[in-house]
């Protein structure tokens, strides 16, 4: 069953990303915009996080490829909207799946305003998950040079699960990937299992040191503009 990005339950093995990813997201993007602003979801999927956006007032625009979005992404990369046309894009754990950095962030650089804001979350540590292609994780500071090198001036970076919980989660993955291909019993246990997992996750978060964090992340927050 694919959890709800939005609202995740305690028994999808992928709980804890999902709502400290849906947590920093309505933290971070209504606070930063104002109503009226327009947001381009860049890599939107199912839209999962387009309600936090617009009951701020922000104008949410979801670009992808195919037909599904608002605004089409073109088989070059390129999203169906006029330069400058939004003041915010939101990019969730799309960029460990792009093969072409450079375009990728061209292309964002285009859509923004010369003021606007690029949030984006993408991998420390996690495990190879094609859709349909992963290339990549990142340290901070690699992350941070390889946006800068690209054209943004990196504000603001967020170490979310540091490196103890993130070792449960991997197991946590493993492990219910094999319960649920047993019968009948498979999915009951791979939830219960994943309950336990999670909770003791989010014990080994809360004591982990921030110091180790930051630089053992499993997924990075990040804050940036277009360099001036």
């Amino acid at each position: 069953m694919t959890p709800d990005r939005l609202r995740p339950r305690i028994w999808h093995t992928d709980w804890m990303i999902l709502r400290q990813l849906a947590s920093t997201i309505s933290d971070e993007v209504p606070n930063s915009l104002k109503s009226g602003d327009v947001l381009v979801d860049f890599g939107c999927g199912q839209m999962p996080y387009r309600t936090i956006i617009e009951e701020k007032g922000i104008v949410y625009k979801g670009a992808d490829l195919g037909d599904g979005a608002e605004l089409p992404i073109g088989a070059d990369g390129r999203v169906q909207s006029a330069d400058q046309s939004c003041d915010a894009v939101l990019s969730v754990q799309v960029l460990e799946h792009v093969r072409d950095l450079d375009a990728y962030c061209a292309e964002i650089r285009r859509l923004l305003h010369r003021d606007g804001t690029l949030f984006l979350s993408t991998h420390g540590s996690w495990l190879y998950h094609a859709h349909p292609e992963d290339h990549r994780r990142w340290t901070r500071t690699g992350l941070i040079y390889d946006l800068e090198q690209r054209g943004f001036a990196v504000e603001t970076v967020k170490a979310l699960i540091g490196p103890l919980a993130t070792t449960t989660l991997l197991r946590l993955t493993g492990y219910a990937f094999f319960l649920r291909k047993l019968p009948v019993a498979g999915p009951l246990l791979a939830g219960t299992l994943a309950i336990i997992m999670n909770l003791r996750a989010l014990v080994e978060d809360k004591i982990t040191p921030i110091g180790i964090r930051i630089d053992n992340a499993c997924v990075y927050w990040v804050k940036a503009r277009i360099a001036r």
